[in-house]
């Protein structure tokens, strides 16, 4: 079943939202700002889209520039600003099994109909 990790205020992940509805597939939506995803979550997130964790951070996120920005973070403190700070997270996410993509731009969930 698919998952998307989805914040209704953003329009990228509506978007992203819209694609899976089309798609006819069930899927379970997780609104991350509310059910934060775990770090072991979220390192085993960023395994499936084969990213770094500093390739999944909203860098213009106020948060960001006030608390992180220009520090030396290693990859395991990336992630628990991520876990603790949900709003750093780049969104949408969109898991398939062991695939997953980053809805930026949304067309790219269409991967996993394939």
């Amino acid at each position: 079943m698919l998952k998307i990790y989805h914040n209704p205020r953003c329009r990228k992940s509506r978007e992203g939202l819209a694609i899976l509805e089309a798609s006819g597939e069930e899927f379970e939506i997780v609104k991350y700002l509310e059910n934060s995803p775990s770090y072991l979550e979220l390192a085993a997130i960023l395994g499936k889209l084969n990213l770094k964790p500093i390739e999944l951070v909203r860098k213009n996120e106020s948060i960001w520039k006030e608390e992180f920005k220009g520090k030396e973070l290693s990859d395991e403190e990336i992630i628990q600003a991520m876990v603790n700070n949900p709003k750093l997270i780049e969104r949408p996410i969109v898991i398939k099994n062991n695939q997953a993509v980053l809805g930026r731009p949304p067309e790219n969930i269409s991967q996993l109909f394939k």
